[in-house]
């Protein structure tokens, strides 16, 4: 939080009640996001699948998550008897919790141009701050971490099922996880190069200047779409949900679970697809920066913010409606023989052109240097798959 102009002159009460405020406006903005996403889900595969969707519970559904959640709570809750009782309770509240610590960093209002001396602050109660929970320097570390530990709520919780079905979901995933977090970063270590901070405010703030500003385009587009397939990966989205796949694993790390504890989980995975596309917004996409009309400075942003959340998210739904599962192996392949040997060669161009735009290096020589690396980087990779396939080939025949 030391980056919110909030706590430079000291910290009184205050200060600490806009702070709990900020806490619990995100999280029921969250909760409440989370709810209409569910809804948002149901009823536009309903409309690419030809169906009607939710419409008994409300206007056009809209009530039908408030029902499913008023169901869950009066459930019988069930515990296997081989269960570990404090770990099997305990993992889902690890996956709801890590998804709102994430975004918590995101800023969501504010304005980061047009107005001549605003740095993204706002006025509340007499006191300037930031329309984000926290601000942390290291705000980009904190999100890796955070994706890093969701694992755990997944991994606990088939472990500490007592079931094999479950543990074997709950493997799945942290193969899954790991294979995918490896792009992940590397993505978002070209964002970091480019912005020169770890602080997702300073991140908005390099990115006010316009479109040809987003990181998006300074970064040529492969670290964003690198991000966006390893970030389905991470959220076990269509088409790597092979966490859950229902016709091999029986529901996959969840099976044992009931009542409001399952509803946790099924909580997560959504409250997770917002966060990862406030997340894509606020990396590459500006944040809630964009033009402001009318004057209105504290309503464009969070308009702005929220319009391109909700294009991923369709984007997150239109990847469930069409595309097919993928099988394990060809979710791996994807993982370690494209996306990160993609990342680590872009992000090897990206160091080389901030390098010799700071020193003035000569950019044939610059080039030429780089293009060398990439085909003997590309020549030994080739050459250390291709070995591992004939090792593997010759061990299925030996078997």
């Amino acid at each position: 939080m030391t980056g919110d102009p909030l706590f430079h002159d000291g910290v009184d009460l205050v200060d600490i009640g806009i702070m709990g405020l900020k806490v619990v406006v995100a999280f029921g903005f969250l909760l409440v996001a989370t709810m209409f996403m569910v809804w948002f889900e149901r009823k536009l595969i309903s409309d690419m699948q030809n169906r009607i969707g939710p419409n008994v519970a409300g206007p056009w559904g809209l009530l039908q998550t408030f029902a499913d959640g008023v169901k869950f709570f009066f459930k019988e809750d069930l515990r296997p008897e081989n269960a570990d009782p404090l770990v099997f309770r305990l993992a889902p509240y690890i996956s709801a919790v890590t998804a709102f610590l994430s975004f918590a960093i995101v800023p969501v209002g504010g304005v980061f141009k047009d107005v001549p001396g605003t740095t993204g602050t706002v006025n509340i109660f007499g006191r300037e701050t930031f329309l984000q929970v926290a601000d942390p320097p290291i705000g980009i570390l904190l999100l890796l971490a955070m994706s890093s530990i969701a694992v755990y709520g997944i991994m606990l919780a088939g472990w500490s099922s007592g079931s094999k079905y479950p543990l074997i979901g709950s493997v799945r995933a942290s193969a899954q996880a790991i294979s995918y977090e490896a792009a992940l970063g590397m993505s978002v270590v070209a964002v970091v190069i480019l912005a020169g901070t770890l602080s997702t405010h300073d991140i908005v703030a390099r990115q006010a200047g316009g479109i040809n500003t987003w990181f998006l385009v300074t970064s040529g587009v492969i670290p964003f779409i690198v991000f966006l397939i390893a970030a389905t990966a991470e959220l076990n989205r269509p088409p790597f949900d092979l966490v859950e796949a229902e016709q091999e694993l029986v529901g996959g790390f969840h099976t044992e679970y009931s009542s409001i504890r399952f509803a946790l989980f099924f909580l997560a995975e959504f409250m997770n697809v917002i966060t990862m596309s406030a997340i894509m917004v606020t990396l590459f996409f500006g944040g809630p920066a964009g033009p402001i009309f009318f004057g209105l400075t504290w309503f464009w942003p969070t308009i702005w913010f929220m319009s391109k959340v909700m294009v991923f998210l369709f984007i997150f739904v239109w990847f469930r409606a069409t595309l097919p599962r993928l099988r394990y192996d060809q979710l791996m392949d994807l993982g370690w023989k494209v996306l990160i040997p993609l990342s680590l060669f872009w992000l090897m161009f990206i160091s080389l052109k901030e390098l010799r735009a700071s020193n003035d290096w000569n950019w044939i020589a610059t080039y030429a240097a780089a293009a060398g690396g990439l085909l003997l980087g590309g020549t030994l990779l080739i050459t250390a798959l291709r070995a591992g396939d004939r090792a593997y080939q010759k061990d299925s025949e030996d078997a």
